[in-house]
């Protein structure tokens, strides 16, 4: 199998090319740029650098959230572009499955977190064991304090927390004073590799019916639904024909 994968769900872009269960190539911009401007050209130099040409692809796997708004849908719309054109498998993954992934190798529970502003998280529960990765609570929107109010009944677990976790960590730290608040920025960020591993083991879906996991609406949308008196749930789109 080989895999395309890629992640532009916050400020770092990354892009790995995986074949039957070995990284080729991996690239990662960890710098604010305009990732619709460098996606397929950072696309297109890592295919020349192992000799592959698109037509060689047989999966493409993308992040599909959450995370910054734009960036998610840059990743999904390539993704989905290039899964039609060339007719091929297309798998999505979260992005904070791919961030608890990059402390595989402990023993505890890792919790990945992506600032959502004005102390709220996208945060997610995986329980590690050196090998496998569960997730016994499903991705979230929630403030930073209901959160940890209820990670509570798993403070007999040892506690790693990533990506985003060092913005709140005096929060963290007043819960939970023995956490470990991972610092190195290379564990902080998705990596396009792990994309690609957890991508090569799940179920493809239908290229049509593919949608990014916002978690939460855009703020304009929200604004709207307030003023026009809306209620309805996050996956209700009716809304969207009535603006």
């Amino acid at each position: 199998m080989k895999i395309l994968s890629m992640d532009t769900s916050n400020q770092s872009l990354s892009v790995a090319l995986w074949e039957d269960g070995h990284v080729l190539a991996e690239s990662i911009l960890n710098i604010k740029k305009n990732h619709s401007l460098t996606l397929m050209p950072e696309i297109d130099r890592l295919l020349q650098s192992v000799g592959w040409v698109p037509k060689d692809l047989t999966r493409i796997v993308t992040s599909v959230g959450p995370g910054s708004y734009t960036g998610i849908r840059i990743a999904v719309t390539t993704a989905k572009t290039l899964a039609y054109a060339l007719n091929i498998e297309l798998v999505g993954v979260s992005t904070l499955e791919v961030l608890a992934c990059n402390v595989l190798s402990i023993h505890g529970l890792a919790i990945p977190m992506i600032d959502a502003r004005r102390n709220n998280v996208y945060v997610g529960v995986f329980n590690t064991d050196g090998i496998n990765v569960l997730q016994p609570m499903e991705d979230r929107h929630i403030s930073v304090e209901q959160f940890l109010n209820e990670l509570a009944k798993w403070g007999n677990e040892q506690l790693y927390f990533l990506g985003d976790s060092f913005r709140f960590k005096e929060e963290i730290l007043a819960h939970f004073p023995h956490a470990e608040i991972m610092e190195d920025e290379y564990q902080n960020i998705p990596h396009a590799a792990i994309l690609a591993k957890l991508g090569a083991e799940k179920t493809p879906s239908d290229v049509h019916n593919f949608l990014p996991n916002y978690l939460k609406r855009v703020e304009a949308e929200e604004k709207w639904l307030e003023k026009n008196g809306q209620k309805g749930t996050f996956e209700d789109e009716n809304y969207v024909e009535k603006i």
